[in-house]
């Protein structure tokens, strides 16, 4: 096995992370999948969650994307996100904000799938809101 693989996680505003890591968790359209060195090629669309990244230390990290692309190659993996943020970047109040702007959109969605995807998104945010590091900007 490989030594780790080299991430990028790439938003249209900047790039996020590159580096060479143990280990990464991405949202992949079929549900979360773990990349490791000398995965298998891999191309797929993500749903808007969590990546989670297991640096050379074994620290972990974890950063937001909503949707976008994660491609697998020998190269590396590289997460072309249509929004990407690190978690630090997100506070109590924020999250809050952002559980009940997706009940609202909720109530309003035409399709059951709509439905069934906020209601992910939702599930999401309030998992993060169980992370006690959440608001105080310790590294997760």
């Amino acid at each position: 096995m490989a030594e780790g693989t080299k991430l990028e996680i790439v938003s249209p505003e900047r790039l996020l992370l590159s580096e060479t890591v143990q280990s990464v968790t991405v949202p992949g359209a079929d549900g979360y999948f773990t990349v490791l060195g000398d995965h298998a090629p891999l191309m797929t669309t993500l749903k808007p969650g969590f990546v989670t990244v297991v640096n050379s230390a074994g620290i972990s990290h974890v950063y937001y994307v909503r949707g976008g692309f994660a491609d697998v190659s020998p190269e590396g993996l590289t997460i072309l996100a249509e929004e990407a943020e690190d978690i630090a970047e997100f506070d109590r109040s924020k999250i809050e904000g952002l559980i009940a702007a997706g009940l609202t959109a909720q109530q309003a969605a035409a399709t059951a799938d709509e439905q069934m995807r906020l209601q992910q998104e939702i599930d999401n945010w309030r998992n993060l809101l169980l992370d006690a590091s959440v608001g105080t900007g310790a590294a997760h």
